[in-house]
């Protein structure tokens, strides 16, 4: 290769890169893992300190933003006519370049502290899919324009819905629930047009238990899948048929928070009967016992899926207590309770981790930076003075913040 080529080559790869490090385009990042490959990202903030800008939301919400290029997606329920909606806001002043939705076609039942339009929005740079509940799936172009929508039917559970769709391929994947009518689907990116669907094998008896969970999609030896976490059943599935490629032998009635994977090793955390479970991927059929590498008993009450990185998990309980956990064995490192100042110290937020270090918004709307290490370390405690159930948003060394009152945008000098 000349010196000409093996520059335009270095150029456009340095260009892939960097676009990498600037989209965050599902509610868990790129790889549905809350990694971040940026390492630049703001340490400490305040309401008047490193903030680039503002933007007040009209009304409360838990879904968190996701970024493409100089536009941020973020849910958004409206009372007013009662729709679902999707905000795109401009990354370098925070204006709003439009907004669109749908009617909800009744009023749907929620918890008090979990809002409507709480999944977040997922996109592949041509098109934004958001799930609005009983309103279906809808897929808009990047100017707001409605390309399709997908009636999946009635959405009834007294909790609410917080599952976020995925994009994998030309595909889109959401399990529908929690409730009576629990089920993994797949649609067609393109038209909207559902595939196949995967029905939770465990029918529910009080509609009180179920899965808010987002599907996971993960690439292993013996290729893709689509690892999924509904009522009584973990299992793994194959992308373009639905077939289930393996079952683990456990399954909880109620998990809020989602699958993860790393190093080849899934964690998933039920809140209720069934304990959290480390299982080694690799099988098919039924999971062998000798494929589970650890359990805990009893589970914990949990919102926010954990990070696993360095042969270490990072999981938040609801109540705010931070923990690590070895990968391969199950033993617990650390628990300690994130302290802030703020009244209410419950947390909903998923970690994200950049570098060495993680970051995680309680509902108080201060974002605990700590150490992703064997030893607990916090490094800094930012306040917003805001009520939030969002995760954290990284992009191009800024970070995005989704309160209840407005959406941040915070910035070193």
């Amino acid at each position: 290769m000349n010196k000409r080529n093996l520059f335009f080559a270095s150029l456009t790869l340095s260009l892939s890169l960097s676009a990498l490090a600037e989209n965050w385009p599902a509610w868990r990042g790129p790889h549905a893992d809350g990694i971040c490959t940026e390492t630049n990202l703001p340490l400490r903030w305040s309401t008047t300190e490193n903030v680039r800008w503002r933007v007040p939301l009209p009304e409360r919400g838990n879904s968190t933003p996701i970024v493409w290029g100089h536009r941020i997606f973020v849910t958004q329920p409206i009372s007013e006519g009662n729709r679902g909606t999707v905000m795109c806001f401009d990354r370098t002043n925070g204006k709003l370049l439009w907004q669109s939705g749908v009617a909800i076609p009744f009023k749907e039942r929620t918890h008090k502290d979990n809002t409507y339009s709480a999944g977040s929005a997922v996109t592949d740079g041509e098109r934004v899919v958001c799930w609005f509940g009983s309103a279906g799936v809808v897929a808009y172009d990047l100017d707001g324009k409605e390309l399709w929508r997908t009636d999946l039917g009635k959405h009834d559970h007294e909790f609410g819905y917080g599952g976020s769709p995925v994009i994998h391929g030309d595909r889109v994947f959401l399990n529908f629930g929690p409730g009576v009518r629990e089920f993994l689907v797949a649609l067609d990116k393109k038209t909207g047009k559902e595939l196949w669907r995967h029905q939770s094998p465990v029918p529910s008896v009080d509609n009180i238990d179920g899965a808010w969970g987002t599907p996971l999609i993960w690439e292993g030896a013996r290729g893709t899948q689509v690892v999924s976490a509904l009522r009584g059943e973990l299992a793994g599935l194959d992308p373009i048929t639905g077939k289930v490629l393996w079952r683990a032998p456990t399954g909880g009635l109620v998990s809020k928070s989602s699958p993860v994977v790393g190093d080849g090793i899934l964690v998933m955390e039920w809140e209720k009967e069934h304990p959290v479970v480390a299982i080694r991927l690799g099988d098919t059929g039924t999971v062998s016992e000798s494929n589970i590498l650890w359990k805990h008993n009893p589970p914990k009450q949990r919102v926010a899926t954990a990070v696993i990185h360095g042969g270490l998990v990072f999981g938040v309980q609801r109540d705010g207590l931070a923990e690590c956990t070895k990968l391969e064995t199950g033993q617990m490192l650390w628990s300690e309770r994130l302290k802030g100042s703020g009244a209410n110290t419950k947390l909903w937020s998923s970690p994200l981790l950049s570098g060495d270090r993680l970051y995680a918004m309680n509902q108080s709307g201060e974002t605990f930076v700590y150490r992703a290490s064997s030893k607990f370390e916090v490094i800094a405690v930012n306040s917003l003075s805001e009520l939030s159930n969002s995760s954290v948003v990284p992009s191009n060394g800024e970070l995005f913040l989704r309160t209840h009152a407005a959406l941040w945008c915070i910035g070193g000098k």
